[in-house]
């Protein structure tokens, strides 16, 4: 070489292992043309493939129909395979017997538009069905899915939505009779002012837990990330039930300023309880945001619906003591009572035929705190009609011994004077 430089009208190249020589204006092009096919390399059109519907509901037995829809035609011919989901485990084979297996699907080059696919359910359950392929030319594959979930009878699945919109009224109902109550008695006594503030404290985290998980973008993206083909478990009537909820139990919170409420006020053992459980939430609030990701949104969110299985189970305990104290059911109101009675067993009754026409008996004996709460509430409503009906039936308050020992000895002194 010795700094000699090659002219302009010719440049030598490498080509395999020889070193040649070839014109300028050549070499040019052939660079060019190389940068071009890498950048076609680089950019190529990726072909996105989808479901025609997300969701599909089927009767045991029944053939149902769903389309392949690609964005584009392939560029080259390709096979497509289907995966079978149940739980966390994504499978080659569908090993459950939920639909009868889908045979591969052929992709020809600039022909292929939509697959339309036949889906026998064979079996009930729930299955996500998915796709993959080896050809390159697909993304996104492994985030393309449909849920297919197969039911003993259609009917049932109409007998189910008819019983939710039951218990939905009767729970959201079941607060006015006592906001009525206190309104014709002009009076709260009677009613426990620890079952009030352990209610409001329920309703509150809840709210901040269902409005979280359903409106907050963030928290949807966490809780996705989790669970990529799962569904929100917080819907639009879990927000409105829980809302409508605090803005009741306010009302009544606010009746007991307002009107005659003795010598009631709330104990210092709830007060305790219900500033350790607000005292976590604002502490762990500050570990959310200057902790370095030590707890995520939607673990902080999980605790507040904990503080809410625990009010739950405790709420109803003062109520019932008072009442057992008092020898009265006075000032309580039984319409709230049978009104959350008629919900937690339409609730109760909903839970046990969805998992009979999913067969999926382990959404309740799986999930045991949700079936032991909503049977825990059930026991309360039970004992307070016991005692309402039954133990304390048309009783006044008692009053106890000391109290009518001095309304008695006053008169008496008076006459001895």
């Amino acid at each position: 070489m010795g700094g000699t430089v090659a002219p302009r009208s010719s440049v030598r190249i490498f080509t395999g292992r020889k070193l040649q020589t070839c014109s300028y204006d050549s070499c040019q092009m052939l660079y060019q043309m190389t940068k071009l096919s890498h950048y076609l390399a680089l950019n190529e059109t990726k072909v996105h493939i989808h479901f025609s519907k997300s969701d599909l509901k089927t009767v045991l037995g029944d053939v149902d129909s769903v389309q392949l829809i690609l964005s584009e035609t392939a560029k080259k011919n390709a096979t497509v395979v289907f995966t079978y989901q149940t739980g966390d485990e994504i499978q080659l084979v569908e090993t459950n017997n939920y639909i009868t297996p889908i045979p591969n699907i052929s992709i020809v080059a600039n022909q292929t538009k939509a697959v339309s696919i036949n889906i026998t359910s064979t079996g009930v359950g729930h299955l996500n069905l998915g796709i993959n392929s080896s050809s390159d030319q697909f993304i996104g594959l492994s985030q393309q899915f449909v849920r297919i979930t197969i039911v003993h009878s259609s009917a049932l699945v109409v007998i189910n939505s008819i019983i939710g919109w039951i218990y939905f009224v009767a729970w959201s109902i079941s607060f006015y009779p006592q906001v009525f109550e206190n309104w014709r008695r002009k009076s709260v006594v009677g009613l426990n002012f620890d079952f009030l503030l352990y209610n409001i404290t329920g309703f509150l985290v809840y709210g901040f837990f269902n409005v979280g998980m359903y409106w907050v973008d963030n928290v949807k993206d966490e809780y996705m990330s989790q669970h990529p083909r799962g569904i929100n478990p917080v819907q639009l009537n879990d927000v409105i039930f829980t809302l409508h909820a605090v803005f009741v139990t306010i009302i009544t919170i606010i009746q007991c300023f307002i009107y005659d409420r003795g010598s009631q006020k709330i104990s210092k053992f709830c007060l305790t309880l219900i500033s350790l459980a607000w005292l976590f939430i604002i502490v762990t609030l500050f570990v959310v945001i200057f902790g370095d990701n030590l707890i995520s949104w939607l673990q902080y969110l999980y605790y507040f619906s904990y503080i809410k299985l625990g009010v739950t189970i405790i709420k109803y305990i003062p109520q019932a003591w008072m009442n057992c104290q008092r020898q009265s059911t006075l000032g309580w109101s039984i319409g709230n009572v049978l009104l959350d009675f008629t919900g937690g067993s339409f609730s109760l009754l909903q839970m046990f035929l969805l998992a009979y026409n999913n067969e999926d008996w382990s959404s309740i004996f799986g999930d045991p705190t949700k079936f032991g709460l909503g049977a825990f509430s059930i026991l309360f409503d039970i004992l307070f009609m016991v005692q309402h009906y039954c133990l304390y039936r048309g009783k006044d308050p008692y009053e106890s011994l000391n109290n009518y020992e001095k309304e008695v000895e006053a008169p008496l002194l008076s006459a001895v004077h």
